[in-house]
């Protein structure tokens, strides 16, 4: 039966474009059809299964989906078709493919007819030849499409010893990988996870292998998929039709019919914001508690569609980990005791107003949180300046984009991603500087890949060659620390050329002449030596970016982590108004934002010179307003900017801070010197910790708290594009740990100072009231209406995708005059390399939550990336242990070389404890907007015995 099943038939190559991309077809004159009986008019060019879903007809389908190109090999949407002919009869064509077949003017099509029915039947029972006959054991029995359409159509497998009896596969599982399981046997060949791999991720890890019968999907050399190229985003499994890619994460946990609810929320890794529905059983055990087992994709999720990253995907089980906090710890005698709410809450009031009367409110510091909700961050900020009485409030924008904040404000007059991600489809141009995105915003990545794979011009700038650079149009391998120079090098070129765009900046821009005095001197040539790019390669780089009709810039912490990241800042902004690439579609300044709400924690004033909506604590009248809600004089809130989070433990350090509070931040290991940061929290009087686990910072409390999960409370978060979106209670508090924003409500009431808020949805009514960027935000519209970007002034006001559309925030758009500055340090003899860090993709800031989940089996240990040059001068071969050295102390780590770093520098992560580079960083800072320079300081590298008894992780992920 090899030649007789419906495997046989996916050797027909007729392809069409997406459905998706036949849809804006406006300029093409329409077709008027009818499809059983119903009349319909669509733009030429529309296949007939685009047209009869249109009409709300349903048409089955295996191969086809309307992302993706379409082979129209499974033939299970076939149906009759007439056609009119020049001498005005009907033609009868043979049954095509409604997923490939253009409609046509006058067609008639019947999708139901008797013939249509046997035919697809058929089709079935093809399939169903070869098929194993195990759908009561297989996971997917109840979401399968297959075995769905088996039944609507009456098709069964064949009796044994029957014409139709097929041969079955006998092709072992490939269980080679912690997320995905693949059983070629149930395959049927729709190719569906080839052509994700390809159009969507860009990546090709998937592909078919030998001819007919023995025809498989597998990936290069037909290795195991634990051993390929694979990133584990799971989209091939989300578009599998059958049982032969499967979650190994669900399997055991429940079938789909155990499924109790969905509940659509917001993913609580990185900062792109991608939706996606929490799966909700409840075990038959009574009493059990409800589980959430996984997530399942959401087809309107407005960034990201069905596909997510392997963290959105796979990396959810620490919602149940058993390391969980349950009950609030007090530590006695050095040691964490388990005790009640009350107790706890008492005790940190206590010590609190004590502290708060002996020494004021300025003995506080108050860490907020970029995972936590707006509302929550919101409250936070309500906490420090109307209860505790200080400004000292910041969080870890501190460490990432407080120079993103700091420099598009003095440029622009706001300090946000400027465009939509859905614009970089509609960019002419691409720049990429001091980005991994691929590994640190995974799904915004696709966008990029899909835009080079269209012929998108991308130019990216990186020390290192990311898979980004690698599929980039150039990439510019800078020297560490030479970013400010190769921006003001663009500049001159645009100006020295005259590729500037002299209407946008005589209309729209003040301090022209500035800028054009500042980067006179800044040619190529001069960049060269401090960058290590060609100075051709500089000018034809600002030739591209200036020429475009649209063109967008992307950066991250490669920018923002230097003693001149506000400088960096302000000379990227530069180039946009140098060129107009601002205010329009395709276009703007787009710093992605790290954490899933980084941009709402600043947004909500988890800083320590504005309130909420970036409104001045200096401003008499913002004070007042803020006072009069909270029902305070406005004496009682503080004039004068807080400390931050450098400030604040320099100040522990030499005992002018006696107390914080320091929910969901982790500084022990996410600061620069970290021995630092603990001495300076261990010198403190009192400090309180909000967390889900008992994190390196966490342990050092004296007072833990245990907060709960994303799944588990109800608010918003804010993406890197400013847009709002809902996050949604999907099960029941973890033990006795409650949501953020109610431990803020209680700490307050025990202080005294109760807040009049029942739930989240009355807290973002307060923050609309206050935040004018936010006021026409409410949980209700969001439910309604999905995501809003702000700012969103009015309930009736639709949001604002792109800024500066026709004036800047500030009013004009202002140049800087900004001049190269060396790294803080310099590599010299004693420490002759440069460190940087970064992420993995694995993984996720300090681990707390990646590194309880299964991603850890995939990438269980860190390793330092070399330059094999660098590694033959010091003796070093693949796989050597080493320590790694700077002026601050030392940790010891594998090291694996690569040619993808330059020679001179070493890379690694900050997500191990094990390797705390952040032991070693330098905490000098950028003077305006107190961010470390974490990306550049002086090593060396030794090589050193294993620790004793060690093993190389089986099967760690490389991504180098």
């Amino acid at each position: 039966m090899k030649q007789g099943s419906a495997q046989a038939l996916t050797n027909d190559k007729t392809k069409v474009q997406p459905e998706a991309q036949t849809k804006d077809q406006a300029n093409l004159e329409n077709v008027a059809l009818t499809i059983d009986g119903q009349s319909i008019s669509v733009p030429a060019g529309t296949t007939v299964l685009a047209a009869a879903r249109q009409l709300g007809i349903d048409i089955p389908t295996l191969c086809h989906d309307p992302e993706l190109t379409n082979p129209g090999s499974c033939r299970l949407c076939v149906v009759e078709i007439e056609v009119p002919t020049a001498g005005g009869m009907m033609k009868m064509r043979n049954l095509p493919p409604s997923c490939v077949t253009a409609v046509s003017p006058g067609m008639v099509v019947r999708t139901r007819t008797e013939t249509v029915v046997q035919a697809r039947r058929t089709v079935l029972e093809l399939l169903l030849a070869n098929h194993p006959k195990d759908c009561l054991r297989c996971e997917r029995a109840g979401s399968c499409r297959l075995q769905a359409y088996a039944y609507e159509y009456g098709a069964d497998f064949p009796v044994a010893g029957s014409a139709l009896d097929g041969e079955r596969r006998r092709d072992p599982v490939d269980d080679s990988n912690p997320f995905i399981r693949r059983d070629m046997n149930k395959c049927v060949l729709c190719g569906k996870c080839v052509r994700v791999c390809a159009e969507i991720q860009g990546r090709h890890v998937l592909d078919y292998a030998h001819r007919g019968f023995a025809t498989t999907v597998a990936p290069a050399f037909e290795k195991p998929l634990g051993d390929s190229d694979c990133v584990f985003c799971g989209s091939c499994v989300a578009l599998c039709p059958t049982g032969a890619l499967t979650e190994k994460t669900k399997a055991g946990k429940g079938r789909p019919w155990d499924v109790r609810r969905k509940v659509r929320t917001t993913c609580p890794y990185c900062g792109t914001g991608c939706n996606f529905d929490l799966e909700v059983i409840r075990r038959p055990i009574a009493g059990e508690p409800e589980e959430v087992i996984g997530v399942a994709s959401a087809v309107d999720a407005p960034v990201n569609g069905r596909h997510l990253c392997v963290k959105g995907r796979f990396g959810l089980s620490f919602i149940h980990h058993p390391e969980r906090l349950r009950r609030p710890l007090v530590k006695k005698e050095g040691r964490f005791v388990e005790t009640s709410w009350e107790e706890a809450l008492n005790v940190v009031a206590e010590r609190f107003q004590a502290i708060q009367s002996d020494c004021g409110g300025d003995a506080f510091g108050v860490l907020a949180s970029a995972k936590a909700t707006n509302e929550e961050n919101y409250l936070i900020n309500r906490f420090a300046r109307g209860v505790l009485g200080t400004n000292n409030i910041d969080h870890c924008a501190r460490l990432c984009h407080a120079s993103t904040v700091a420099g598009l404000a003095a440029a622009f007059g706001s300090g946000a991603m400027t465009n939509p991600i859905a614009d970089i489809a509609k960019s002419d141009f691409l720049l990429v500087i001091g980005s991994n995105t691929t590994e640190s915003h995974p799904v915004l990545a696709q966008k990029l890949l899909q835009a080079i794979g269209r012929g998108t011009p991308c130019v990216v700038i990186d020390p290192r060659k990311t898979e980004l650079a690698a599929a980039a149009t150039e990439h510019l391998a800078i020297r560490p620390g030479g970013d400010l120079a190769l921006l003001n090098a663009l500049a001159h070129v645009i100006i020295a050329e005259g590729l500037q765009d002299r209407r946008f900046i005589e209309e729209r821009t003040e301090g022209f002449e500035e800028l054009q005095a500042a980067v006179v001197a800044c040619s190529p040539e001069w960049a060269a030596s401090l960058t290590g790019i060609a100075p051709e390669v500089i000018r034809e780089t600002a030739r591209r970016y200036a020429r475009a009709e649209r063109a967008s810039i992307f950066y991250t912490m490669g920018i923002t982590q230097k003693r001149t990241g506000t400088h960096n800042v302000m000379a990227i902004a530069n180039l946009a108004l140098l060129t107009g690439h601002i205010g329009k579609e395709g276009s703007g300044v787009n710093p992605l934002r790290g954490q899933n709400n980084v941009q709402g924690a600043c947004d909500m004033g988890a800083l320590p010179n504005v309130f909420p909506g970036y409104q001045p604590v200096g401003d008499a009248a913002v004070r007042a307003k803020f006072a009069a809600d909270w029902g305070l004089d406005t004496a009682e809130l503080p004039a004068k900017a807080g400390l931050t989070v450098g400030e604040m433990l320099e100040a522990a350090l030499v005992g002018e801070l006696k107390a914080m509070l320091i929910v969901g931040e982790n500084p022990v290991l996410s600061d620069p010197d970290s021995a630092h940061v603990v001495e300076a929290l261990q010198r403190l009087d009192f400090l309180v910790a909000v967390d889900i686990f008992l994190s390196e910072t966490a342990q050092l409390a004296d007072v833990v708290l245990p907060a709960c999960s994303f799944a588990e409370k109800e608010g918003t978060f804010t993406n890197t594009e400013r847009r709002v979106q809902r996050v949604r209670q999907a099960i029941d508090p973890v033990g006795q740990s409650r949501p953020d924003w109610r431990i803020v409500v209680d700490l307050a009431a025990a202080l005294g100072r109760p807040f009049d808020l029942a739930d989240p949805a009355a807290v973002m009514a307060e923050i609309a009231r206050l935040t004018p960027s936010y006021a026409g935000i409410s949980h209700d519209r969001l439910d309604r209406e999905g995501g809003l970007c702000w700012p969103c002034p009015a309930t009736d006001h639709p949001g604002t995708p792109r800024l500066h559309v026709e004036r800047f925030t500030r009013g004009k758009g202002r140049f800087h005059a900004v001049h190269y500055l060396p790294p803080a340090e310099a590599p010299d003899e004693e420490y002759p390399l440069v460190l940087s860090t970064g992420r993995r993709l694995f993984h996720y800031h300090t681990g707390t939550m990646s590194r309880r989940t299964e991603l850890e089996a995939i990438y269980p240990e860190e390793h330092l990336e070399m330059h094999p040059d660098n590694a033959a001068h010091l003796g070093l071969t693949d796989g050597d242990w080493v320590r790694l050295s700077t002026r601050r102390g030392a940790i010891s780590l594998p090291v694996r070389l690569t040619e993808g770093i330059i020679a001179g520098t070493v890379f690694t992560s900050f997500h191990f404890s094990e390797a705390a580079v952040n032991a070693l960083t330098n905490s000098a800072v950028d003077p305006v907007a107190k961010i470390p320079e974490l990306k550049v300081c002086a090593c060396s590298v030794e090589i050193v015995d294993p620790p004793s008894g060690y093993l190389p992780p089986v099967g760690k992920r490389v991504l180098v």
